[in-house]
């Protein structure tokens, strides 16, 4: 699979708003599959890839894909493989492309969160070095 990431658009042939069928046709069956209460009256799904390290979350009616988590270390952005990155080139690579860092926050189990609100992406990293990346639609 291709790990290239379109900011507000998906990963590789994964698209925002596929279905929970579309997204089984390109990765088969997940390794594990849960359902959690977003607290507003609707659940969301998430779907496990282990062997793709790739979480998938559902949400709406319909259950419609809105949500990536990554921690592939194929993984590409703007032509970089960000896991070769530390969090400084990232920022660099995200402000050259027009995205600009909007908040940094180090999250309760310890990771330092960087957040580009007009990409939808959020990175963590653990002692420079990037752990997850998070993205939306």
């Amino acid at each position: 699979m291709d790990f290239t990431i379109e900011l507000k658009k998906g990963i590789g042939n994964l698209m925002f708003d596929m279905t929970l069928e579309e997204v089984k046709q390109i990765l088969g069956e997940p390794t594990e599959m849960e359902t959690i209460d977003n607290g507003m009256e609707e659940e969301t799904l998430v779907l496990h890839y282990d062997d793709q390290s790739l979480t998938l979350f559902f949400e709406g009616e319909t259950k419609l894909l809105n949500c990536i988590d990554t921690d592939n270390e194929d993984t590409v952005l703007f032509g970089q493989n960000i896991y070769t990155l530390t969090e400084k080139e990232i920022t660099q690579l995200m402000i050259a492309n027009n995205y600009f860092a909007e908040d940094i926050e180090t999250e309760s189990w310890g990771e330092r969160r960087v957040t580009f609100i007009e990409g939808n992406i959020d990175f963590f990293f653990e002692n420079d070095e990037l752990m997850s990346v998070v993205f939306g639609k």
